[in-house]
Order: structure tokens, then C-alpha cells, then sequence
């Protein structure tokens, strides 16, 4: 699993059923397993997104095992970069960012 950032004061934007909501208007579809969101979407076998607390989300992803597109990997990773800004309030260059100065800090 990835561990990403949520902004400050952007989980009111998730909690409750909004993230699951958000999922399944993004990939069309969700299921819930304890406390952790699954679902699917083109190359992406399996996405499995998890709140670790109000400042932190877990996503974690499998790729299908069999033949894959180009266009089909760039239209699931884009599917997924547009999930994971709207879960985290963080656009991609920003959560490479922080994820860089953790990793700087020691904290990854």
C-alpha cells in the first residue's frame, strides 16, 4: 500500500460515505470489506483504498496478469491520478512532493 497525505481540513471532502461514493463515480463501481473500499477499473485489477486516519490514505493496486494497451494502462492511470486528487486534495506532482520530503526525513 501507498501511503498518501490528505490535506488539512480535506476529509470532511471523504468521511463518512463520500469515499465510497467518490469510488464509484470514478470507476464505476465499489465494495466494502471492514474498512477498507475495493474496486476496479481497466488494467487495475484490484484498487484498494483505506482511511489510516484524517491526514492519511492508504491505496494500494494490482495490475491484471494478461495482455494490456497503452492506451488502456494511460486511461487506468489517469482514472486513478484523477481518484487520488480528488480522495487527498493533492494533485499528483504535490503527493510526489511530500512522499520526496518524507523519504528525505526518514519517514517512509
Amino acid at each position: 500500500m501507498v501511503e498518501y497525505d490528505i490535506k488539512k481540513g480535506w476529509y470532511k471532502n471523504i468521511e463518512g460515505g463520500l469515499l465510497e461514493q467518490m469510488m464509484r463515480e470514478t470507476f464505476g463501481n465499489v465494495a466494502r470489506n471492514g474498512d477498507t473500499l475495493t474496486s476496479s477499473y481497466g488494467v487495475l485489477a484490484r484498487i484498494d483504498v483505506k482511511v489510516v486516519a484524517k491526514d492519511r490514505l492508504d491505496i494500494s493496486t494490482v495490475n491484471r496478469q494478461d495482455e494490456m494497451k497503452d492506451a488502456d494502462i494511460l486511461d487506468s492511470k489517469r482514472k486513478l491520478n484523477v481518484f487520488s486528487e480528488n480522495a487527498t486534495g493533492f494533485n499528483s506532482k504535490a503527493r510526489m512532493k511530500r512522499a520526496q520530503d518524507k523519504a528525505k526525513k526518514g519517514d517512509l
